[in-house]
């Protein structure tokens, strides 16, 4: 069994027991958090597909950790105008473990 869920802006395939890592969710360590956009649920042969969200389906997980992700480092440069720039930026994330899927 395994859904698609909907969070921070992305589209995750998730299973129970899956750990990942989403954007930052507002939440303490060990609470249990509720995903409500589910947009795809596949339970073996039968698949519901929501017009966008499936009625009733929810995601329970538990957030295991808040961390920041590897630097993404930035340069720009105009050739033969002695113009360059360096930034970096670091993306905060929650990592979630997958509970439950309810139908």
């Amino acid at each position: 069994m395994y859904a698609v869920v909907k969070t921070g802006g992305k589209q995750y395939k998730v299973a129970i027991g899956e750990k990942l890592k989403v954007e930052q969710i507002a939440a303490d360590i060990d609470a249990q958090i509720v995903l409500e956009e589910v947009l795809m649920v596949v339970d073996g042969e039968a698949v519901s597909v929501g017009t966008p969200l499936v009625a009733g389906a929810t995601i329970k997980a538990t957030v295991v950790a808040h961390g920041r992700g590897e630097k993404v480092r930035i340069f720009k440069m105009r050739r033969r105008k002695h113009y360059q720039k360096r930034q970096g930026h670091r993306q905060n994330f929650t990592e979630i473990r997958i509970d439950a899927i309810v139908k």
